[in-house]
């Protein structure tokens, strides 16, 4: 049975706040009118204003409660309900215009309960306007619904004075099963957001960071919901405890509830037709349109949901799109891309720049009794066409899986690979370093755009965009013990050696490699690890993939060097050692929502949480912060043990003589990268089937454009350019 509560009428629009709620001395408006910034003088209204008013078919329960500024036109309030105490700013007789809607200022055709009014806006026909604090120049056309209730949080996981726990918000992110639930607050970051679903052993951190997010706001109820200067909203059914910014625009929606949508001139956000939001936050410059479903989310800033997408239980990371497709229970790190109305994504961590193809199945596909299983991808995961994939299962960064129904859960600790099922022969094939043999353009590419794609205003997180990275170099050092190893032991077997240790097998592998020995081409090198079966692993092109790896760990390496010698302006070798630290180490680091950060670092900073030096999330914030501003330094170090590392020498022999090799060494890479980059695009024209379907060269030229035109190569040529000139010049200063 519905419960219907009878009241008086004379009620209506009072009593928001329960006298049991409200602090000693205070009145239900206390926080309304600290809400209320706008700056606005108002009054009472007079005996001709009410006369106005009663003659233009409006009423009241108490015309006293009626406020206006001084600059208020009765005239241009026409058919309307007033209850409770209404404030109501400039009136001037003309009309706002956006987007071709022409809406004369005033009040019209609407029941207004309680709210606060800046200078000439605009409300017509809306049914049910109830406790809001709406700014200057605001036009609200057409609304079923537009209410706040007094216990409103806004999307945020707090709860009010009174409410029980079990009331609670909680995103259950990364897996399905709860286990690594978090409390959405609206400065969540993605990195917030990775610490509190990781560390879940961390008890003493959990405990705290949901003590750091209660303490973000008061627990008081009444607080109105806001709508900012400029926002426009038209032809909606039902908006219900939304706080929404400056310069927003809402059409069309349906159901918007518990929601802080940020917004601002700088970074307007848009909801439009069809879209029902529950229980979220969406970030500044972040869309919404045509039909979404999102359920507990949150949005970070300049990400955009499209086309029917559906987005539960989820963290989406800045500067991301998702549509058409279903995504549940993920943590998505920053520039994600999934555009495809038959593509899933479930129980995974995506760490960024991450693209999900047509068809794609992350998720419910697990191989244990319960749905508990998750999915770790690391920056650049690119599951092709058609792939499945079992849960639970992880990939190293910049992996690419081929079409194809995996069998089983996959381990593969190798950056930059191409992973393809082998049906035919019931094997897995793994080939490192597939992007820079066969896919130089996408790689580069894929660094380019989401660095130029980065719109965020505030960038609290040094979100790493280039593919050769910490990160990326420390799964590269791995993959070359690995490369090592399964070598070595490819090489015994062959020859039916005795079993000799890993530490043996890697050594004799080693040597193989590095000497281009030609029987690693008769191999058939085996992984141990990669996939939960008792079929083959195979890795394919190993040399190849072997003398790459070791080629852009050099590179990166001097890539940091020259960084160095320009950001202090070093003019002799002699000042480039006194750069380079006393014992170089090559420490792990980890990818906190696509900030790259040293492990040491971020176990320090879990050990100042428990202790009490870090406070709140601005605590946590600052962090990130410090971490920035000692990226590149920490960065350079970094690269300068991995380069050692490479070439297998101490810091002492790297004389001056040797760091011009080095250096003319990286003019060769990036040369050779350079031209990789024109090459592998450069196929999509001279393929005959690319050709087939235009009737000559100039329709394929009209089309798709001419490669010789191609920005982007022509760019990373100009690039070339510039650093062959930078290395000449310090050769010659430095006299290498």
């Amino acid at each position: 049975m519905n419960i219907i509560n009878k009241r008086s009428i004379d009620s209506l629009g009072y009593n928001f706040v329960p006298a049991e709620y409200l602090p000693e001395g205070k009145d239900e408006y206390h926080l309304r009118n600290i809400q209320n910034r706008n700056g606005i003088q108002y009054r009472g209204l007079t005996a001709w204003e009410i006369e106005v008013l009663v003659r233009n078919r409006n009423t009241s329960d108490d015309w006293n409660k009626i406020l206006v500024s001084d600059a208020f036109n009765p005239e241009l309030v026409k058919n309307c309900q007033f209850f409770g105490l209404v404030r109501i700013g400039k009136l001037e007789p003309c009309f706002l215009e956006y987007h071709n809607l022409r809406m004369p200022v005033g009040l019209y055709n609407s029941t207004i309960i309680s709210c606060d009014f800046g200078d000439n806006i605009v409300v017509d026909s809306v049914s049910y306007l109830s406790h809001y604090i709406i700014g200057s120049e605001v036009i609200l056309v057409n609304i079923n619904e537009l209410s706040t209730t007094n216990a409103a949080k806004f999307g945020n996981g707090i709860i009010k004075e009174g409410e029980s726990e079990h009331i609670r918000i909680w995103l259950e992110i990364c897996n399905e099963n709860g286990g690594r639930k978090v409390i959405p607050f609206t400065r969540m970051l993605p990195g917030d957001a990775w610490l509190w679903s990781k560390y879940r052993d961390d008890e003493v951190m959990q405990e705290r960071f949901k003590m750091f997010t209660q303490k973000e706001y008061d627990v008081q109820r009444g607080y109105y919901g806001k709508i900012g200067d400029r926002t426009i909203i038209k032809n909606t059914s039902i908006i219900k405890d939304v706080w929404i910014g400056t310069d927003a625009y809402i059409k069309g929606a349906n159901k918007l509830k518990n929601l802080t949508v940020s917004s601002s001139a700088e970074a307007p956000s848009q909801i439009g037709e069809g879209c029902e939001m529950v229980n979220g936050i969406m970030g500044l410059g972040c869309r919404a349109f045509y039909g979404i479903k999102a359920i507990r989310f949150i949005m970070a800033s300049h990400s955009q949901l499209k086309y029917g997408a559906r987005l539960i239980n989820s963290y989406l990371g800045n500067n991301s799109t998702i549509s058409c497709c279903e995504v549940l229970n993920s943590l998505i790190f920053p520039s994600h891309e999934q555009h495809h109305n038959n593509s899933f994504l479930c129980a995974a961590t995506v760490m960024g720049q991450s693209n999900m193809a047509a068809g794609a199945t992350v998720g419910s596909n697990h191989n244990s009794r319960s749905p508990d299983g998750e999915l770790l991808a690391g920056r650049g995961f690119w599951p092709g066409l058609c792939v499945s994939l079992k849960h639970n299962s992880r990939f190293a960064s910049f992996n690419i899986l081929a079409k194809g129904d995996y069998p089983a859960e996959l381990d593969i600790p190798i950056p930059f690979a191409l992973i393809s099922n082998d049906v035919a022969k019931d094997q897995l094939l793994v080939m490192p370093a597939y992007w820079f043999m066969y896919n130089l353009y996408a790689i580069a590419r894929n660094e380019w755009k989401y660095q130029d794609r980065d719109a965020r205003i505030e960038r609290i997180q040094q979100i790493e965009f280039e593919a050769l990275a910490p990160d990326t170099i420390n799964e590269i050092m791995r993959s070359l013990e690995l490369l090592a190893l399964f070598t070595g032991k490819a090489y015994a077997q062959k020859n039916n050696k005795r079993p000799l240790t890993d530490k043996e097998y890697t050594k004799a592998g080693r040597k193989l490699l590095d000497d281009h020995d030609p029987v690693v081409d008769e191999l058939e090198v085996l992984a141990d690890g990669f996939e939960n079966s008792e079929r083959k692993v195979v890795i394919v092109k190993i040399q190849q993939a072997y003398d790459i790896f070791k080629e852009l760990v050099i590179y990166y390496g001097i890539l940091q060097c020259l960084q160095c010698i320009k950001t202090f302006g070093i003019k002799t070798f002699s000042g480039l050692t006194r750069q380079l630290p006393a014992k170089p180490k090559r420490g792990a680091w980890l990818n906190v929502g696509g900030q790259l950060i040293p492990a040491e670092a971020l176990e320090k900073f879990r050990k100042n949480i428990h202790t009490g030096k870090v406070k709140s999330w601005d605590d946590v914030h600052a962090f990130y912060t410090a971490q920035a501003a000692g990226y590149e330094r920490q960065k350079f170090e970094h690269a300068i043990a991995a380069l050692l590392e490479a070439l297998a020498i101490p810091a002492s022999a790297l004389s001056a003589t040797r760091f011009g090799e080095l250096l003319q060494k990286a003019v060769q890479t990036k040369a050779w990268l350079t031209e990789g980059i024109y090459e592998s695009r450069a196929k999509d024209y001279s393929n005959i089937f690319r050709q087939m379907v235009y009737d000559n060269q100039q329709e394929m030229d009209k089309v798709v454009g001419k490669l010789e035109d191609n920005s982007f190569i022509a760019m990373q040529r100009k690039e070339l350019r510039a650093f062959k000139k930078q290395v000449n010049r310090l050769i010659k200063e430095m006299k290498l």
